[in-house]
């Protein structure tokens, strides 16, 4: 988001605290309408009308997989809304003055009328019949996930929709598919799911539950809010805005902007990146763009996370943190304790977690060393396919991986000497501070597979960063 979405967001999100009411509604339509807003624009003419409403489309099918009360006045009501929000952006196109919702012209309304009839069909016969579809909906989420992440299958599909549309194929790229905020409904939408097959997903109607997957603050950086928490705040009976609850939520909004907008932009300008990695020879100055780029990617990703904070928090909305001072943790545990903690708490919940359990329940378990060694890199080198399925993303998985497991039994080997060793306070705050020391310089150095394209310029970088030409 660029600062001035930001302070828009702010004005009609301060406007409806002062009003006190109506949230509900609020939050369902400013959601939706900024899901489009939002979007960039793509060259394949029409897609970018059409990936907000499919992102409606999966959360409403997510929805009526998952819930109980599906046939109420309620939820068919919240329907009709849904879909008069999108007839109504769509009308924009005959009104050249009134698009300034979409990143570009609609398409023809009389085709987006066509999936209204198919999908409403569809979601007719789910709520009419309580078939299981619970597999069905992670497979399909995936297989999305897979196509965004994975560059040749998002050329191939970007290919397919431009000979659809009757377009050039000269300029295809994996960029012409830019699906807003995916990650994050994705991560939200098998949440639900997972919790519904475990038997805890409790009972959410239509409007609360779509609010939820595409909350305006949070839909495009996080944090990760677990549903039951964030209905128990959006169920709350809002009071309105008062002196204490304006200047908390202001000053994590303003940290963010200046975070983001003063400290994290000033420092991109010399961050490491696939151009100056080339460019720069020096062994200091190769540093200072590391360096440059570590504390960049933490201003600007915390940035975003306190102005999701600020903005939800004026409407009675708390959503979780998702940073404590991850560069002063003293091992690289910690660190993965305090750096995007939503994330790293879906991925324990969902992935790590389960399949400890799994591996633990076969006859010939294995060690526990080899079990350690299998799960976490297996969790990390996950957290770098949510970032992108190319090879530099899969090496910071396995640095990270790795790291951690050696952390692990180095820690298990010299907890009872460094306890010993350690008996005052000069000793602690020293062992302490080259834990930190250290810590900060394993991310550091982690971060060049994560700013650069190629594990060749990545290679090249450390070289030069340690003298070696």
């Amino acid at each position: 988001m660029t600062i001035t979405q930001i302070l828009i967001i702010v004005f009609f999100t301060l406007l409806l605290a002062i009003l006190k009411r109506g949230r509900d509604s609020f939050l369902l339509i400013a959601s939706i309408l900024t899901i489009f807003w939002l979007q960039p624009a793509l060259p394949i003419r029409g897609f970018d009308f059409w990936i907000p409403i499919a992102t409606l489309i999966i959360t409403i099918f997510t929805w009526l997989i998952t819930a109980d009360n599906k046939l109420n006045r309620k939820n068919i009501f919240t329907l009709v809304i849904i879909a008069g929000i999108i007839l109504l952006l769509n009308a924009t196109r005959y009104f050249s003055f009134a698009q300034i919702l979409t990143p570009s012209r609609p398409p023809q309304i009389e085709i987006t009328l066509i999936i209204f009839l198919i999908f409403g069909f569809i979601f007719f016969l789910l709520m009419k019949y309580n078939a299981s579809f619970l597999t069905f909906g992670l497979i399909l989420l995936l297989s999305i996930f897979l196509i965004l992440k994975i560059s040749a299958w998002t050329i191939e599909l970007s290919s397919l929709l431009r000979a659809l549309n009757n377009q050039s194929l000269t300029n295809v790229s994996a960029f012409d598919i830019r699906w807003l905020g995916f990650s994050y409904v994705a991560f939200r939408l098998i949440h639900t799911i997972r919790d519904k097959q475990a038997g805890r997903l409790p009972s959410i109607d239509l409007s609360e539950y779509i609010t939820y997957v595409i909350f305006f603050p949070a839909f495009t950086a996080g944090p990760i809010d677990r549903i039951e928490r964030f209905i128990k705040d959006l169920r709350q009976p809002f009071a309105g805005l008062n002196t204490e609850l304006f200047f908390s939520a202001g000053q994590r909004l303003l940290i963010g902007l200046f975070k983001k907008f003063v400290i994290a932009d000033t420092l991109a300008l010399i961050a490491l990146n696939d151009t100056n990695a080339t460019q720069v020879q020096s062994t200091g100055w190769m540093w200072v763009l590391v360096y440059a780029y570590a504390f960049q990617i933490y201003f600007d990703f915390s940035g975003y996370t306190d102005i999701a904070l600020g903005i939800a928090k004026f409407i009675g909305i708390n959503l979780p943190e998702n940073f404590s001072s991850p560069y002063l943790k003293p091992n690289l545990t910690q660190f993965w304790n305090n750096w995007h903690m939503t994330l790293t708490q879906w991925f324990r919940a969902y992935f790590f977690n389960p399949i400890t359990r799994w591996l633990r329940s076969w006859q010939k378990p294995l060690s526990m060393a080899m079990m350690i060694l299998l799960t976490q890199v297996a969790t990390m080198l996950l957290i770098g396919f949510w970032h992108g399925v190319t090879w530099n993303f899969t090496i910071w998985g396995l640095w990270h991986g790795l790291g951690l497991f050696i952390h692990n039994r180095w820690n298990d080997f010299t907890k009872a000497k460094s306890a010993e060793w350690a008996n005052t306070s000069f000793r602690q705050s020293l062992l302490n501070v080259s834990g930190i020391i250290f810590t900060f310089h394993f991310v550091a150095l982690g971060w060049i597979f994560f700013a650069l394209s190629s594990p060749v310029t990545s290679w090249q970088v450390i070289l030069k960063l340690f003298g070696v030409n």
